[in-house]
């Protein structure tokens, strides 16, 4: 079996789908030759045919491969039709911002496009806000189209998994206004979710309820934890976010973020111009980020 990653990035002025395997990294068109397709979007969109002919392709090929010097990072989805977030969904981060009731159901958000951002991307600070946090979160991506009135078993429709950072500026739950939280405020700034640089698929995921997740910025570890802390799982999100609505192949859901973020420390610790942010998942990847 030739485990693989896919993502899109920019090379020679041409922006396409990348796969990663044996460490190496390659045009996505050169794998499949003639009958490739232009986008990851069209990929997912076929994601139980283009799964196993990109695994076959990989037998054989033996094409040139790209130093990643030369790679300029996309999002490895750039036009998702969902960005769902799944918030308070880890048994350690409850106990660190004091909640003591765990939630009855997965607690979600969505969020606009503008806030993807790729790998070696800078994230602009918003000049209004004095509590820009981090989350290092697990990110699903959707391979099959599942929703409401589905029965089939919903973590047959995952694509993929990947690493993304769940930016959050808190200064909107420090203050926040008698209605209850600003989501917006605090979730919907531009370049708020640097996703990637990789989708690896759910196959070659044995457990993605038994990955290691850390976070550094500047090289210190803020967050080191486990999805085992999850308190609901992929199946669980999978099931209620599809009883609500249809989700499409190249959604990304984001899972929840451990312990270790900024807010919950004594003293508080907030992102500054010139700070990079690390996330790392056991077999996922590297994403990384300056903050400006």
């Amino acid at each position: 079996m030739n485990d693989y990653k896919l993502g899109t990035g920019t090379v020679d002025g041409i922006t396409q789908p990348l796969v990663r395997t044996g460490g190496r990294i390659f045009p996505l068109s050169a794998v499949l030759g003639a009958d490739s397709k232009p986008t990851l979007e069209a990929i997912l969109a076929d994601w139980t045919a283009m799964e196993d002919k990109i695994e076959t392709a990989l037998e054989t090929f033996a094409g040139t491969d790209i130093p990643e010097t030369e790679i300029t990072f996309a999002p490895p989805v750039s036009n998702p039709r969902k960005l769902v977030c799944v918030g308070t969904n880890y048994h350690d981060h409850l106990r660190e911002m004091k909640v003591t009731t765990p939630p009855e159901f997965p607690y979600a958000f969505l969020r606009p496009q503008n806030c993807l951002a790729a790998h070696g991307e800078d994230i602009p600070l918003p000049s209004g806000s004095s509590m820009v946090d981090w989350e290092a979160e697990l990110g699903i991506v959707i391979g099959t189209r599942i929703g409401p009135g589905d029965t089939g078993d919903p973590v047959q429709a995952v694509a993929g998994y990947t690493v993304l950072n769940d930016v959050s500026a808190r200064d909107w739950i420090h203050n926040r206004p008698f209605v209850g939280i600003d989501w917006v405020m605090q979730k919907a700034w531009d370049k708020f979710q640097p996703t990637g640089p990789w989708i690896t698929p759910a196959r070659f995921v044995e457990d993605p309820e038994k990955l290691v997740i850390e976070l550094t910025v500047n090289g210190v570890t803020k967050q080191k934890s486990n999805t085992s802390e999850l308190i609901f799982g992929i199946r669980e999100m999978l099931t209620h976010l599809a009883a609500i609505m249809t989700l499409e192949p190249g959604d990304i859901i984001a899972t929840g973020t451990p312990a270790g973020v900024g807010f919950g420390m004594n003293p508080q610790e907030f992102l500054k111009p010139g700070d990079l942010v690390a996330v790392t998942i056991e077999g996922l990847g590297t994403l990384e980020n300056t903050f400006i």
